[in-house]
């Protein structure tokens, strides 16, 4: 995994951290593959429990608070190892898991409760 390195000087310690380009782009791919895992489980469960309107919506967001808690928690202490700023876990990729969300939450409501 060979890539371009990036350095940046840590604001608290003055510790000079390093980041692989690789790296990072690889930790970002499962981020988003997990983070479309979740969507399609959660909008399928909110699917089959019947949620609609913003019960739907206050869902998906709980699902990705959790998912957003156990990605710190299975980082560790030490997340800035693996991921430039906690804030980029919990927003990146928001969209386009939104949008599978939708498609799987209508789906099975109709399918379970309208068909």
């Amino acid at each position: 995994m060979s890539g371009r390195v990036r350095t940046r000087v840590d604001r608290g310690t003055g510790e000079v951290v390093a980041y692989s380009d690789a790296a990072v782009r690889n930790n970002l791919a499962v981020i988003e593959y997990c983070r479309t895992s979740m969507a399609a489980l959660s909008g399928g469960t909110a699917g089959l429990l019947g949620l609609t309107g913003l019960y739907g919506f206050l869902f998906f967001l709980v699902a990705g608070m959790v998912l957003w808690l156990l990605l710190l928690v299975k980082a560790g202490a030490r997340w800035q190892r693996f991921f430039v700023s906690r804030q980029s876990l919990l927003t990146s990729g928001i969209f386009s898991g939104l949008f599978t969300y939708i498609l799987c939450w209508t789906f099975l409501y109709g399918m379970v409760h309208v068909y």
